[in-house]
């Protein structure tokens, strides 16, 4: 099991690996992102037919200018020599000018249909769970939206060319082989099923090899994203030598794992190349044959050695790209697993569509666990009404955070039901539902952009009065206006040129400026000293009247004027009340308040 969502609570275990998607399957995915782009991939193909047709045409007309010759009779042609030769070189001219033009032409439909596809990829993260993000790591997706759609975008700009201009190309030099001489053509039936069984059998072993580079490799992504995230708390702890022992590790993985598969994959290409050099040896035999017995002439031999050759080259080429290929087919799978995830659930039919809730809020003996994990919640019950401030506090994994995943139905409850003003949150679109909520994580989330702008993240109808207003109760203003062009500063890479206490504040400033019912503050003050939290809690307490408020603290002082506070221990409310009413009593509570000053 790994760490819980949002900072606490576990996570769902890991599912058990999918079957495995074929490589049929793979390409018809890949072939309706090439069909919406039917008109340039209609071009592609006329480029390639035309271009591989004239370059075709050049090993006849050199064996028919061989011919003019007329070896033993003393008599050369060199008109016809010559003539032969011209018509070859405008020949290969214009296939070498369509190659050109194949070659561009697929880098432009490469580069869109990577666009496109970066675009569904990102679109299908919009649209999936929590729980997606709470059991993957961060640097495995990134890696899939770069990284392997650059590896799809390398195979469909190069190898699909010459894929099928070697397809075109094998066919084209078969049929101009049988023309010459069927009797030559019968090498190629006992070398080119060997070439195929030894392609099939060498990828058959390699594609699993190619499909964990790829997961070594999102697995080395992210663990150096975690590492690059909390360089300070490294620092902090003196754990540089143990993390890069770590990194050593799963980096030597990492390069095994691309040894392994390009080491094995390389074996394709010269085992093909072997095939095909025992086919023109036997090629040269029996042609000289045939020509001691006057069935096949010198420039014949010449034409059906050359049309040989382009016969066994794209082979050869096809069996050395193989291991891109095979490459390319693991990074689409892994695009492929992803689109492919279950997104969430859809609204009912007929989902209420919740404008402005009042802000009652029900739980009904809600039992809950993440995925086939064991019980978090169990018979949870509890009646909160519009404009009260709720705390709740419990020890680490007690199931705090759990109550707000189902308040804000980023998870559905197992049994029991989650209300808002009444109504079961699934009969709710869930947009409607989380557009009444205001929430501030301990985690603080800034964005590249101004000040104004990460402030009024979510309201775009905000004025820079409302801005100035919030940032004001929050004890912020200040601050902004010292800054070099005050609410016009730009913030760096998630707010790292300020500190992140001012980056929470700001966080809770865009809380506070949202239109909406209900407040959730997940350990939202933890990042500011005491003063400033409790200057913050009389500033919400003048803004948010009349909304509901749900608070999640460990630092208890600062919920002493909760309306009532619940106090959760292994996923049941053990205790509920006010501060005052709970320090009276021998409480849990009371001893987890005293804790704080022992």
């Amino acid at each position: 099991m790994r760490g819980g969502p949002m900072g606490g609570g576990p996570r769902r275990y890991d599912e058990p690996q999918k079957l495995k998607m074929k490589k049929t399957a793979i390409l018809s995915r890949l072939f309706p992102y090439l069909l919406q782009h039917k008109f340039l991939f209609l071009l592609c193909i006329l480029f390639t037919i035309g271009g591989n047709l004239l370059g075709l045409v050049g090993p006849y007309l050199s064996g028919v200018a061989i011919d003019a010759i007329e070896l033993g009779q003393g008599h050369v042609d060199f008109s016809a020599v010559w003539y032969y030769a011209v018509i070859m070189l405008i020949l290969y001219a214009a296939s070498s000018v369509l190659g050109y033009a194949l070659t561009r032409l697929m880098i432009v439909i490469s580069r869109k249909v990577v666009n496109t596809m970066r675009r569904d990829v990102f679109n299908k993260l919009s649209e999936l769970p929590v729980g997606y993000f709470d059991t993957n790591q961060t640097g495995d997706i990134l890696s899939r939206i770069s990284y392997d759609i650059d590896t799809i975008n390398t195979s469909l700009s190069n190898d699909m060319v010459q894929v099928f201009a070697s397809v075109v190309t094998v066919v084209g030099a078969l049929a101009m082989m049988i023309s010459i001489s069927p009797l030559l053509v019968l090498v190629f039936v006992f070398t080119v099923p060997l070439s195929m069984f030894m392609t099939k059998k060498i990828t058959g072993f390699t594609r699993p090899l190619f499909r964990k580079r790829s997961q070594k490799l999102g697995e080395l992504n992210g663990f150096v994203e975690e590492m690059i995230s909390g360089q300070k708390t490294l620092r902090a702890y003196s754990q540089e030598e143990n993390t890069i022992a770590k990194l050593d590790a799963q980096n030597e993985e990492t390069v095994q794992a691309y040894y392994k598969a390009d080491y094995y994959g390389a074996m394709v290409g010269p085992s093909v190349n072997f095939v095909n050099n025992l086919s023109m040896s036997l090629v040269s035999f029996l042609g000289a044959a045939l020509y001691l017995v006057g069935s096949i002439s010198i420039g014949n031999i010449s034409s059906f050695v050359l049309y040989s050759r382009r016969f066994s080259g794209p082979i050869n080429e096809i069996a050395n790209i193989i291991g891109e290929l095979q490459s390319a087919f693991s990074a689409a799978e892994r695009v492929f697993r992803l689109l492919d995830e279950d997104p969430e659930p859809e609204d009912a039919p007929d989902a209420l569509d919740l404008k402005e809730a009042e802000g009652n809020v029900a739980l009904e003996h809600v039992f809950f666990g993440y995925g086939d994990g064991p019980e978090v919640i169990h018979d949870l019950s509890l009646d909160v009404k519009k404009g009260a401030l709720i705390a709740i506090v419990g020890p680490t994994g007690a199931g705090k955070t759990t109550i707000v995943n189902l308040l804000m139905r980023f998870y559905d409850a197992k049994a029991g039901k989650v209300k808002l003003d009444g109504h079961a949150v699934q009969d709710l679109t869930r947009k409607s539902l989380r557009l009444n909520y205001s929430m501030v994580l301990q985690d603080t989330w800034l964005f590249s952009g101004t000040v104004f702008e990460n402030i009024s993240y979510g309201s775009e109808t905000a004025t820079r009065e409302d801005v100035e207003r919030v940032c004001r109760a929050c004890g912020i203003h200040e601050y902004i206006m010292t800054l070099p062009e005050g609410y016009d500063t730009v913030l760096e890479d998630d707010g790292s040129n300020i500190s992140k206490g001012q980056k929470q504040l700001m966080t809770i400033a865009r809380a506070m400026l949202l239109r909406s019912s209900l407040l959730i503050l997940d350990e939202a003050t933890s990042n500011v000293d005491t003063r400033t939290e409790l200057q913050i809690q009389r500033a919400m307490r003048q803004l948010m009247q009349d909304k509901t408020c749900f608070v999640i603290a460990h630092r208890l002082s600062t919920i002493r004027n909760a309306d009532l506070i619940l106090v959760v221990r292994d996923g049941e409310i053990v205790e509920r009340g006010t501060h005052d009413s709970l320090m009276r009593a021998d409480t849990f509570y009371k001893q987890l308040y005293n804790a704080q000053f022992a």
